[in-house]
């Protein structure tokens, strides 16, 4: 066929207007007089079109037997469906297929096109969110590990905030959907989810049995839920496709960061930034539409919300209490205690009934323990021939001081200068180690050793500089007022004499 736009513009020009002979057309072009007459009834060229489709001859009936399989395969589980390869291979060794793969790719292909599901498009109501997790490699003070990161989508204005963590659980979904809040300027009223065990206990029919940590989130900030179809998570497709986007987006090259802290400080930068955009088919930017989106949220509450998961645990005879596959130790006072675990992003804080007993910073290792050594001073008293071996005290790195200290007194008192060393070591329950490290120097610079010395000097500098003496904070000690003693006497004695 004759395609040149060119000359078949020119040839129909000659004819139509200048009344070239069609003839003379034909053979100055070198074409043929039906091809002429095609290029004068069509004003550009029609390309080629097959009206019947070409018959495959060899594959011939087996078409519906590849039809059959693949119909078969909507039962079968999703990583054992037919390749057109195995297809291929079926044909030729059950019904004798004699063509090559390549038919049978192509009426493969063409059968899965035509059956993929339609979907219908949704209407997208200010105020509305939606929220999943996604995964990406980052750099956290020079070591490579794999983040969770929350998002939480506005496919009304298309904004979106997205959060790191260093694990998916209860107390970083909570803490994800916060800082969203706060980001967004409100709560949307209905959010999306997908079936996700943090939220999602138990599947009934078309009922969702809740867990507790998402209802307490929902109960405070008063915002409603949309669960997905079981394997339906297009039914949130907004979402999924902002996890894409701020994966190759945000994640690409892989971030660094001193902590997860600092690293969410740059995503939540980069997110503000993004509300600059302005997407095909709108003509405001995400900025704008957000703010139509946050005249149809609910307001952020006042108090704040604690991120964070509670679970009752008992303390073992090491003093160690279980916490998201971790140990953490407590007081020896508190072992073999009900204890209650409350598990933060941050920090792990126990306590006993109403009482508070300890916090230690959040561990996101496994199989991890981890030792406050104040927490074992009171036992170490009791049995001071353990303090060189005690594996609390591994890694508790005390200033030179100490170790002078501890030579100086089981010099002068030999075994019971340990027990006087543990002494000092358990004023560390009650101030820094810097403070009594202080108190233990000035100690040895003026011979006074002993705990109680110590125990005075540290409570000395403790003591709030005051301009007159007082007895404020020593209510034991009581005030007395003295008379000015009478001295007439002494006046009469001395006339007497003269």
């Amino acid at each position: 066929m004759f395609t040149n736009m060119h000359d078949w513009t020119e040839i129909r020009r000659k004819v139509l207007v200048e009344n070239v002979s069609k003839r003379q057309v034909c053979r100055e072009y070198g074409i043929a007089f039906e091809t002429l007459q095609k290029i004068l009834a069509n004003p550009q060229p029609p390309g080629y079109r097959q009206s019947v489709q070409r018959k495959k001859i060899k594959l011939g009936s087996l078409i519906t037997e590849i039809e059959k399989i693949l119909a078969e395969d909507t039962e079968a589980p999703p990583k054992q469906h037919h390749t057109a390869k195995r297809i291929f291979e079926r044909l030729r060794d059950e019904h004798a297929y004699l063509g090559g793969i390549t038919q049978v790719q192509e009426e493969v292909a063409r059968y899965r096109r035509h059956h993929q599901e339609v979907f219908m498009p949704l209407s997208q109501p200010p105020g509305e969110a939606q929220f999943d997790f996604g995964e990406a490699w980052v750099c956290i003070a020079g070591k490579l590990c794999k983040a969770h990161f929350g998002v939480m989508s506005l496919p009304y204005s298309d904004a979106f905030h997205l959060s790191a963590y260093p694990r998916e659980n209860t107390e970083t979904f909570q803490a994800a959907h916060v800082a969203a809040f706060d980001f967004f300027g409100g709560v949307p009223t209905k959010t999306a989810y997908d079936n996700t065990k943090i939220a999602v206990a138990k599947i009934i029919g078309s009922e969702r049995e809740l867990t507790r940590g998402f209802l307490e989130l929902e109960s405070f900030f008063l915002f409603t839920h949309r669960f997905c179809r079981v394997r339906r998570g297009n039914e949130k497709g907004h979402v999924e496709g902002t996890v894409g986007y701020a994966r190759r987006n945000f994640m690409v090259p892989i971030p660094e960061a001193d902590s997860f802290e600092h690293l969410n400080q740059m995503l939540e930068a980069r997110c503000r930034e993004d509300l600059g955009r302005t997407l095909w088919g709108n003509t405001q930017a995400k900025a704008e539409l957000l703010k139509v989106d946050q005249a149809a949220m609910l307001q952020v509450p006042e108090a704040t919300f604690e991120a964070r998961r509670i679970v009752q645990a008992r303390s073992n005879s090491l003093s160690l209490v279980r916490f998201d596959k971790n140990a953490y130790s407590v007081p020896t006072a508190f072992a073999h205690h009900e204890l209650t675990v409350a598990g933060g992003v941050d920090e792990v804080t126990i306590s006993c009934a109403d009482e508070f007993v300890t916090t230690h910073p959040r561990c996101w290792d496994r199989q991890q323990v981890i030792y406050n050594p104040r927490h074992y001073l009171a036992l170490l008293e009791k049995k001071p021939g353990a303090l060189d071996a005690a594996r609390p005290l591994e890694g508790w790195e005390l200033p030179e001081c100490f170790a002078l200290l501890r030579r100086r007194l089981e010099a002068d008192l030999g075994h019971g200068g340990t027990r006087e060393f543990i002494k000092v070591l358990r004023l560390a329950e009650h101030t820094t180690l810097r403070q009594l490290a202080g108190a233990v120097g000035y100690g040895l610079s003026i011979g006074a050793t002993t705990p109680e010395a110590i125990g005075l000097i540290l409570r000395h500098r403790r003591e709030r500089p005051v301009s007159l003496f007082a007895l404020d904070g020593y209510p034991h000690l009581k005030s007395y007022s003295i008379e000015p003693p009478d001295l007439s006497a002494y006046s009469a004695l001395e006339g007497a004499e003269r």
